[in-house]
């Protein structure tokens, strides 16, 4: 007897989540579920046309919506949620996600030291701006009155 064209896979143990559960639960859309999967962060099975998400999968995007948030980028957070995966030594994971969060940081503490100089600039700005309406309020009063 012929093998089947295509292998069934047998269902994830555990439970499962759709496409639409998952983007209710995250505030997402299913678009962005779809980017995520595209991009190797999710890996669900397929029930027809349909994906079916494990609790592994549930996790995983949970940490890519974590690390979105601390502002990596979507490569950064695909290799530290893929280290977590391997059940070796955590020590090398840890020293990589600190050299990613300092990194990070650095970045943002520049970031905020740009913005501090551009506030600066900007009240200057303002500053000359009303000195100068007074200014022009006085000479205007002058040719008045």
């Amino acid at each position: 007897m012929p093998a089947p064209a295509v292998a069934q896979v047998s269902p994830p143990a555990g439970p499962t989540y759709t496409i639409s559960e998952l983007a209710r639960e995250f505030d997402l859309t299913t678009r962005a579920i779809r980017f995520y999967e595209d991009c190797g962060l999710l890996s669900p099975q397929r029930s027809g046309r349909n994906r079916v998400y494990s609790a592994r999968d549930r996790t995983r995007l949970k940490l890519t919506l974590r690390g979105k948030r601390l502002g990596l980028t979507l490569a950064e957070v695909k290799e530290l949620v893929d280290m977590y995966e391997s059940p070796r030594d955590t020590q090398p994971q840890l020293r990589k996600f600190l050299a990613v969060l300092g990194a990070h940081r650095a970045q943002l503490e520049q970031q905020m030291a740009d913005l501090s100089i551009t506030l600066d600039e900007v009240r200057a700005h303002e500053k000359e701006a009303r000195r100068l309406l007074v200014e022009g309020d006085r000479g205007e009063r002058r040719k008045a009155g």
